[in-house]
C-alpha cells in the first residue's frame, strides 16, 4: 500500500487490517527490519488516523498496520486545534495520504467529562478543562432544553449517553476539519482524499463508520 492510492482502497486496507485485529490472526506487516530501514530516509503514509490519545488505542495495532503506513495525530478527546490541522494538513498535502481517519471510541473520558460539565455546570480544573472547552461545541447540540427542569440539573439540558455523545463528536469532527481547512476541502473536493470518522470499541476491537466526506467505497 503507498499514498498513491485512492481514498477506497486505503480505506478497505484498514478494514482488512482491523479485521485481522479483531480476529486474532494479525499479520505484523511494515514491522521487519527490512520495512525499517527502507522508510529510514522518506515516509509515504497511505491514511493519516487523528485519533484519541487513550492508551488502549494504538492505531498501528488496530489495523495491524507497521513503519511508515500512517501518520498519526493524537490528542485527548481527538480535539482540533491548529497544530492538528497543520499535522493533517502535511500528511495530505505534502506526503500525499489519501485518507484520513477520525478515530473515536467508547468510554472517552474527555466525552464523559464535556457531558458532565453539561449536566452539572461543573468544569475541571487546570488544562484538562482546555480538551472539555473544545469537546462540548460539537456534543451541545444534542442536548435540548427541557421545560420545568430540577435546579439541580446545571444548565437545565436533557443530556444523551455518552455513547450517543461519542458518535456525535466524532461527526462533528469529520465536519470541522473540511470547514476549517480549505486544503483538506479542496483534497476532498477533488477526490484526492476522503474523511471518515470512525468508533473504535474497547471490548471487542472493532471499528465502525459514524460519518464519512468523500468517496469510500
Amino acid at each position: 500500500m503507498t499514498a498513491a492510492q485512492r481514498p477506497a482502497e486505503a480505506w478497505q486496507a484498514l478494514r482488512e487490517g482491523n479485521a485481522r485485529f479483531v480476529s486474532g490472526e494479525v499479520l505484523h506487516p511494515s514491522q521487519g527490519v527490512d520495512r525499517r530501514t527502507e522508510v529510514s530516509t522518506e515516509q509515504h503514509p497511505f491514511a493519516v488516523i487523528f485519533g484519541c490519545s487513550d492508551s488502549r488505542v494504538a492505531a498501528e495495532l488496530i489495523f495491524d498496520r507497521g513503519l511508515g503506513d500512517m501518520f498519526v495525530v493524537r490528542t485527548a478527546g481527538h480535539v482540533v486545534d491548529t497544530t492538528v490541522l497543520g499535522s493533517i494538513e502535511y500528511g495530505v498535502d505534502v506526503l500525499g495520504a489519501p485518507l484520513v481517519v477520525v478515530l473515536g471510541h467508547d468510554s472517552c473520558g474527555a466525552v464523559g467529562a464535556a457531558r458532565e460539565a453539561l449536566i452539572t455546570g461543573e468544569m475541571p480544573h487546570g488544562m484538562i478543562r482546555a480538551v472539555v472547552d473544545r469537546v462540548i461545541p460539537s456534543i451541545v447540540t444534542r442536548a435540548s432544553t427541557r421545560a420545568g427542569v430540577d435546579a439541580s440539573a446545571g444548565f437545565g439540558l436533557e443530556v444523551p449517553g455518552a455513547a450517543e455523545l461519542g458518535r456525535e463528536h466524532v461527526s462533528s469532527t469529520v465536519h470541522m476539519l473540511g470547514n476549517y481547512s480549505r486544503s483538506l476541502a479542496l483534497a476532498v473536493e477533488e477526490g484526492r482524499c476522503a474523511i471518515v470518522g470512525a468508533e473504535y470499541t474497547l471490548a471487542d476491537g472493532r471499528v465502525s463508520v459514524v460519518e464519512s466526506v468523500g468517496v469510500i467505497d
